[in-house]
């Protein structure tokens, strides 16, 4: 029987009411839940499969005896690690629960009813969730060509450009993109910004940076803070420092930017471990290299097994290859996990057919791969 919906939800705003919650990857205990796999692994969600280093898992335990405590709302101690790592004030610098809670600080502080955001299509999920959340319009524009030589299904910058005009508050820029894994270089990237309106905010996420600088011509973006007074850089702890599960993440940008989103930011959105683990990991620069240069060798031994099996990832700069599986995604995947092997279906981001998978240890990329021969070719899984 049917629960009547309550009258008073058609209070909501609008926009939260028309929303499809974002969808994150399997977890591992619902695939062994749902199908009985003991064994799984998960390609799903671009995480570290080193892990975090271990300076910020003693970290994060040693905070976690102070739980009774408030962390500290403001992040001191981190705010000024991570400023000492860019070179800047830790004025510029906004704390978030990921850097999710960073975009959506954005959105919250710029956007609202007759206010507009540009971002690319196939772009991060999160840019029209928080877009639309506000009751902004989201203005989405195409993306290069499947064929185009060297960005298939990239950010399209010039026509981006000539979408922000000065009705639009925000654009968001994706630097790798997610899930394509695509990028852009440092000269268009100037041009870009150049073209931006002073009066326009723009977001240049790089949640991936850490994976995409070995590729020539790769910008930090956050070196252009002081000639973009209008530019907003965000970064994560989840992807390379291997702290998705603590959750955080940061914004860089004029102070006075930041001094705006510090008003809606929740007081204690950086819990007290996230905080203690993040510093410890900005100081543990081999644990980084060495999660670097894993990915960047079994990227290219990932990307040459699906080519072996017939596919053609697009192009990547993250720590994940998408790639188009055509009419038999879906079962494609279904076979995998019951194998115990959980990639990402990419369909919600207008790409129908594709299947992300992130880049995982070399015993799990042969598993991986296996498992997807075996399914193609008819195998039990």
């Amino acid at each position: 029987m049917a629960v009547p919906e309550p009258p008073f939800l058609e209070q909501a705003n609008p926009g939260v009411r028309g929303l499809a919650p974002y969808e994150p990857g399997k977890p591992i205990e619902a695939l062994r839940r749902e199908y009985g796999v003991e064994e799984v692994i998960k390609l799903a969600s671009n995480e570290n499969p080193l892990g975090p280093s271990p300076r910020a898992s003693e970290a994060a335990a040693a905070a976690v005896q102070e739980g009774h405590r408030y962390p500290d709302g403001n992040g001191f101690e981190l705010r000024h690690a991570i400023a000492e790592r860019h070179g800047i004030d830790p004025q510029r610098v906004t704390l978030g629960n990921g850097s999710n809670d960073v975009l959506a600080l954005v959105a919250q502080t710029f956007l609202g009813p007759g206010r507009c955001a540009v971002f690319s299509a196939h772009a991060f999920a999160v840019y029209p969730i928080v877009t639309q959340a506000v009751g902004a319009e989201a203005r989405v524009v195409p993306a290069l060509a499947a064929d185009h030589p060297a960005q298939p299904r990239g950010h399209d910058l010039e026509a981006m450009a000539a979408a922000t005009d000065d009705t639009v508050q925000v654009v968001f820029v994706a630097n790798p993109n997610n899930p394509t894994g695509t990028w852009v270089g440092a000269e268009a990237l100037r041009r870009f910004l150049d073209a931006v309106p002073a009066r326009t905010l723009a977001v240049v996420d790089e949640a991936y940076f850490e994976y995409a600088v070995e590729e020539a011509d790769y910008p930090d973006a956050s070196r252009w803070l002081d000639d973009y007074p209008n530019l907003i850089v965000t970064r994560s702890f989840s992807k390379v420092h291997g702290l998705g599960g603590l959750r955080a993440g940061y914004a860089l940008s004029h102070p006075a930017v930041a001094e705006l989103m510090n008003r809606v930011r929740q007081p204690f959105n950086c819990s007290g471990p996230a905080q203690a683990a993040a510093a410890a990991s900005l100081a543990d620069a081999e644990h980084l290299e060495r999660s670097v240069a894993l990915n960047t060798e079994q990227r290219a031994l990932l990307r040459r097994g699906l080519e072996e099996l017939g596919f053609v990832p697009l192009p990547s700069a993250g720590n994940f290859l998408t790639f188009d599986a055509g009419a038999r995604a879906a079962e494609l995947n279904e076979g995998l996990l019951r194998s115990g092997v959980i990639v990402r279906p990419v369909d919600a981001y207008d790409l129908p057919g594709h299947l992300r998978v992130s880049v995982g240890t070399p015993t799990e990329n042969r598993t991986f791969l296996a498992a997807l021969s075996r399914q193609l070719h008819g195998g039990a899984a």
